[in-house]
């Protein structure tokens, strides 16, 4: 039994799933482990740092080398804000011999990438937050958007500006039925098993892009720390904020936040977020110790509204087969699929 999208039938895929180019935790071993299991397997690309997106992505194809099916299924994500201060990693993935599969960018404009994206051969696909974000990704001319709602863990919208995913996914996609039929959906955002890609399927999505789920797993490049964190925390959890981006010094730009697990050091200044930002200083040396001990209460563990789903630490492999089963049983229960 298989379900059949515009998806699964662009990227070979058997099964409507993406990966989320997670910044240092979808690395070789996780992308490839996806799309060996039909999946698409995008590396997180991320910051743009060109040594860590060379030694993935080459190791990747190096694990992939002996399934040129799984390798077709192979590409690569990055934070667009951050090409646009450099885009060397980006420029060395498309000097390739390997042509990745799809090119994902996030958080910011596309615009100026898209050409050359285009010109490799590599499918482009945009991650919007809001509706004023879609012209820009549609005049890149992406063939995938990516509709993340608040629920997502790691960087996206703030919970102000941003939206639910269980109502943005169906209205998008009446968008761009009216305005680009052509162009692809998935829903990402709170989706951690078979029954939210179904319900996204039946959104009108072509698939989703999934990220905290994935992200505990055995190949994910996260904390073994933070994945047995995420193991025991529910889905109450998490909280999206400002505060782990203060505190690991990255300066993302409005309107964007970080969804994390809500440990104590987050709970210690989630709502000073302001002194915080004024004198950082104290705060950073406590989470630059928690990192360095393994101390999860200080040191942040990427996860979103999910987590509630993560009960345990599996091969990828293993999950995407349990998660598509899943998918199945949940489709029939509506009729029979095919």
């Amino acid at each position: 039994m298989t379900v059949s999208t515009r998806l699964t039938q662009r990227f070979e895929l058997a099964t409507p799933i993406a990966l989320a180019p997670m910044a240092l935790a979808s690395g070789a071993a996780l992308s490839a482990a996806c799309a060996r299991s039909g999946a698409l397997g995008l590396v997180g690309g991320g910051y743009g740092d060109l040594a860590w997106t060379q030694r993935e992505y080459m190791l990747a194809q190096h694990l992939l080398q002996d399934a040129p099916s799984a390798l077709r299924r192979l590409g690569c994500g990055f934070i667009t804000w951050k090409l646009d201060e450099d885009a060397s990693a980006l420029d060395w993935l498309l000097s390739q011999a390997h042509v990745p599969a799809a090119v994902m960018l996030s958080f910011g404009d596309p615009r100026p990438y898209a050409a050359r994206i285009r010109a490799r051969g590599a499918a482009l696909i945009c991650q919007i937050q809001q509706l004023s974000q879609l012209p820009w990704a549609l005049e890149a001319g992406a063939q995938v958007i990516v509709a993340q709602g608040t629920e997502a863990g790691g960087h996206g919208i703030n919970a102000l500006q941003g939206r639910s995913t269980l109502a943005w996914v169906p209205e998008l996609a009446d968008v761009l039925t009216r305005q680009a039929p052509e162009v692809m959906l998935l829903a990402a955002g709170g989706v951690g098993d078979g029954r939210g890609v179904a319900a996204a399927l039946m959104m009108g999505a072509d698939g989703v892009l999934m990220g905290s789920r994935l992200w505990a797993t055995q190949e994910s490049l996260a904390a073994a720390g933070a994945k047995q964190q995420a193991v025991h925390t529910n889905g109450d959890g998490t909280a999206r904020s400002a505060v782990f981006d203060i505190l690991r010094r990255k300066n993302w730009p409005a309107p964007y936040d970080f969804r994390a697990i809500r440990n104590a050091l987050h709970q210690a200044w989630e709502e000073r977020i302001d002194d915080l930002a004024r004198d950082p200083q104290a705060a950073r040396a406590d989470y630059d110790a928690g990192v360095q001990a393994g101390d999860f209460s200080r040191a942040h563990a990427t996860v979103g509204e999910a987590v509630g789903l993560i009960h345990d630490l599996p091969a990828a492999g293993e999950l995407i087969e349990r998660i598509t089963l899943q998918m199945h049983q949940q489709l029939q229960r509506f009729g029979p699929q095919g």
